[in-house]
C-alpha cells in the first residue's frame, strides 16, 4: 500500500513542477508588459514632423475637360522629435490632391528606419495622365490655373511602428498633409529648370494625425 502511495506522490509532483514554471513565466510576462507600459507612458512618443521642401512642376495640363495631366518631383523632409524611440515606416504613400481629390497616382516610399532625432529626405516623383476630375472641379481648376494660382494638397498616407529599446509597437496609421501653391504666367515665383520645368521653393508645415 505505501509502495502505491509514492507512486502516486512521484506522478503529482512533476505536475505542480509544471503548473510553478507556468506561473512563474506568466508571472514574468506581465511584469515586462507593465514595464513596458510605464515606459511608454512616461516617455509618450511624439508625432513625426513632415515639411514640404519644393515642388518641381514638369507637367500640368488642364486644357482636356474634365481631365488632368500632370507630374510634379516633390521633396519632403521628416524629422522624428523623440530622443529615445525610433520610428519604422512600414508603408508611405504620396500623392496629390485638388479639392481633396486625388489627381495622381500613389508613390510610395521605400521601408525606412528613423532613428532618434534623425531627418530623412524624400524626393519622389508624383504623376497622372489624364486623371478624370469632376466637372465642377474641372472648371474650378481652369479658372485658378488662368488666375495664376493653383491650391494643391500633397498628401502621405501610411502606417508605422515605435521602437522603444528593444520593444516594438503594432501598426499606427499616419497621415499627414502638406499645402503646395502652383503659380502660372506673370505671378509664377518659381525657378525655371531645364526647358520646361519649374521649381517652386517652400518650407510648407504639414499637418500629421495619427
Amino acid at each position: 500500500m505505501s509502495g502505491s502511495k509514492d507512486c502516486g506522490g512521484h506522478h503529482k509532483s512533476p505536475r505542480k513542477n509544471l503548473r510553478r514554471v507556468i506561473s512563474c513565466i506568466l508571472i514574468l510576462l506581465l511584469l515586462i508588459l507593465i514595464t513596458i507600459l510605464l515606459i511608454w507612458a512616461i516617455l509618450r512618443p511624439s508625432k513625426p514632423n513632415f515639411t514640404l521642401l519644393d515642388t518641381t512642376v514638369y507637367a500640368f495640363n488642364a486644357t482636356t475637360f474634365n481631365f488632368l495631366t500632370s507630374n510634379f518631383q516633390i521633396t519632403v523632409r521628416s524629422q522624428n522629435p523623440n530622443d529615445d524611440i525610433g520610428i519604422y515606416y512600414d508603408r508611405l504613400d504620396v500623392y496629390a490632391t485638388y479639392r481633396n481629390q486625388e489627381i495622381t497616382l500613389r508613390t510610395r516610399f521605400p521601408p525606412t528606419y528613423q532613428g532618434h532625432n534623425e531627418v530623412n529626405i524624400w524626393s519622389p516623383i508624383i504623376y497622372g495622365t489624364m486623371v478624370p476630375i469632376s466637372p465642377e472641379y474641372s472648371v474650378a481648376l481652369g479658372a485658378e490655373q488662368m488666375a495664376g494660382c493653383v491650391f494643391l494638397v500633397i498628401k502621405i498616407d501610411g502606417r508605422l511602428r515605435w521602437k522603444v529599446g528593444t520593444f516594438v509597437t503594432g501598426r499606427y496609421h499616419i497621415h499627414a498633409r502638406c499645402p503646395a501653391y502652383i503659380t502660372f504666367g506673370e505671378q509664377s515665383n518659381g525657378v525655371l529648370v531645364g526647358e520646361n520645368a519649374v521649381k517652386f521653393q517652400f518650407y510648407s508645415r504639414c499637418s500629421v494625425s495619427l
